[in-house]
């Protein structure tokens, strides 16, 4: 029993050096952030006081969600597209029902495709946790008099005694003895019933005002639903355990993601929701104690498009340029009557179209191809004339000859 407890120790323990490993940067931002604030706060209450203390950890929780603001915002916009893409996925589930193996696929591809993470709803959570993990230690290090990093050395005796509500804030409620033993455990209490409401809370807000009944089922749905319920139970059930620093870290992060999230839905809902709805009434609302139409300005009516509306075509209608002859052409016309007779009727027609569409006062090029049509025509008829002459005359000549030679028998 001995040798083989001997080899599992020793991996155990590797695994505990190379966790605190990878763990002490964050707990030597952890205790620079605590420290700083707890210094700035020193300045007007007391250092050694369990509100200095409190609020620097609230200064702490502040700090790290003002950095994950980014991923709140890829947060929004990646649950945007899964309730976009809700009939596309149907589409999807209909066509790929019987494959799931094939279905699969088919959905990782819209993802990418789409740009979208069906599990960033999770990552400000996801990335919060190593934080609360050093955290968790620091002030559990402190409640033993001990210290993770040299920064929070000369601090751990103030904090390991500090209070709130006659509760020492690096005890839990588990872990709780001495005088103060029933403070403590009431405080954590009060603490894991309101970090619980208000993590229950932020999220059925998001489901009920800022989610389109299409994207009330299928997988986004299912994410919705476990951070509905599994997450505020999970923290339900461990907040006995966690320090009261921590209870309040949680508390004021769940906070700030309930007002944040509250801001996000009520200034840029998604459409076809119900905070969607509202927002287009407060805008009406709005237009009418102001004397406007009611419609001007509301996203998705008639009156929100008046300023961007498509604008119509107002440049003139181009005309079709009549075809200009070359002057071999124009020369062919004088060779015989059938292709002079053709080339007028042509270059009447186009004149006739060129005087239709250009203004009154305007001369064009085709006017003067049909005079010049015009000029030639009487040429063209001349010509055919004079050559018929000379047959008409010899003819009368012949009857002349005929007759004078009949008088004369």
């Amino acid at each position: 029993m001995t040798l083989l407890a001997i080899p599992g120790l020793a991996v155990w323990d590797g695994i505990v050096d190379l966790f605190n490993t990878v763990m002490t940067p964050l707990y030597w931002a952890v205790s620079a952030l605590l420290v700083g604030w707890h210094w700035l706060l020193g300045q007007v209450l007391d250092p050694n006081g369990g509100w200095a203390w409190a609020l620097s950890i609230a200064g702490l929780t502040i700090v790290i969600r003002t950095i994950l603001i980014p991923l709140f915002v890829k947060q929004i916009r990646s649950s945007r597209n899964m309730q976009l893409l809700q009939p596309k996925m149907k589409e999807l589930q209909k066509k790929y029902g019987h494959d799931r193996e094939k279905l699969g696929q088919e959905m990782m591809k819209l993802y990418k495709e789409t740009g979208t993470n069906p599990f960033s709803s999770c990552l400000p959570l996801l990335l919060q946790s190593p934080i609360f993990l050093a955290l968790f230690r620091v002030l559990d290090y402190a409640a033993k008099g001990q210290w993770h990093s040299e920064i929070m050395k000369p601090y751990v005796n103030s904090l390991q005694h500090a209070k709130i509500f006659g509760a020492e804030i690096s005890q839990t409620f588990l872990k709780a003895s001495g005088a103060g033993s029933g403070n403590v455990k009431v405080v954590a209490i009060v603490l894991i019933i309101l970090m619980t409401a208000t993590m229950f809370t932020t999220q059925l807000q998001l489901m009920r005002k800022n989610m389109p009944k299409e994207a009330l089922t299928g997988q986004a749905a299912q994410m919705q639903k476990i951070m509905l319920y599994v997450f505020p139970i999970f923290f339900l059930i461990g907040g006995f355990n966690f320090p009261i620093g921590v209870l309040i870290y949680w508390f004021v992060s769940n906070l700030w993601t309930m007002g944040q999230q509250f801001y996000v839905i009520r200034r840029n809902p998604a459409p076809g929701t119900p905070a969607y709805d509202a927002m287009q009434e407060r805008k009406r609302h709005h237009n009418v104690r102001h004397g406007k139409p009611a419609d001007e300005g509301v996203p998705g009516t008639a009156g929100a498009d008046t300023d961007t509306a498509t604008e119509t075509d107002r440049r003139p209608a181009q005309r079709q340029q009549p075809k200009r002859q070359s002057r071999s052409d124009r020369r062919g016309g004088s060779g015989s009557t059938g292709t002079s007779g053709s080339n007028a009727s042509d270059n009447g027609q186009t004149a006739a179209s060129a005087s239709q569409d250009a203004p009154q006062g305007q001369e064009t090029t085709p006017k003067k191809t049909q005079a010049g049509g015009a000029k030639r025509q009487p040429a063209g008829k001349k010509g055919s004339g004079a050559k018929r002459q000379p047959a008409a005359k010899s003819a009368a000549q012949k009857k002349a000859a005929q007759k004078r030679s009949d008088g004369s028998r």
